[in-house]
């Protein structure tokens, strides 16, 4: 088997972007603050949030993210009322972890996928119980793979 050292080609596409000096200033902190390799990496990053965000306001387009509370766990009744939001939902509910934070508090991290819409009501719905601190629902434009193939109808 012959093995290619080669590293795949990566097409990009240049844009020219015009910026005022103050907010170029500010861009190039932010480039070395952060560790960027170039202005392009950061700015790509931001395109990228930004897309994120404008098909989760369109509502319909199906993304992954994460639903991270923070929560009183001495609330009486709120982590089962929590779990069964989770169990209603099990179809975008991938996966979840808690930890314990202090001695009434508890972390929760929520894998999420579906709909951007569906995943802001229970979001919403998760944030909105009594005895939840804070919450934020974090989605990105990408989609985690199926867990199970589908059946097939083929016989062997």
């Amino acid at each position: 088997m012959k093995m290619s050292l080669e590293k795949p080609v990566t097409l990009v596409s240049r844009i020219s972007v015009s910026l005022p000096p103050d907010l170029l200033a500010e861009l190039d902190h932010m480039v070395e603050s952060r560790g960027y390799g170039s202005r392009s990496q950061a700015i790509g990053e931001m395109v990228n949030y930004q897309l994120a965000e404008h098909k989760r306001s369109l509502g319909n387009e199906v993304m992954a993210g994460t639903l991270t509370l923070l929560y009183n766990r001495a609330t009486r009744g709120l982590q089962g009322k929590l779990a069964d939001i989770q169990y209603q939902h099990v179809a975008e509910v991938i996966s979840s972890l808690h930890v314990h934070l202090t001695e009434d508090q508890m972390l929760e991290v929520i894998l999420v996928q579906g709909p951007a819409i569906k995943l802001q009501a229970i979001a919403n719905e998760m944030i909105a119980q009594r005895g939840v601190i804070t919450g934020r629902l974090q989605l990105l434009a990408a989609v985690i793979p199926p867990l199970h193939a589908p059946a097939s109808d083929t016989k062997e």
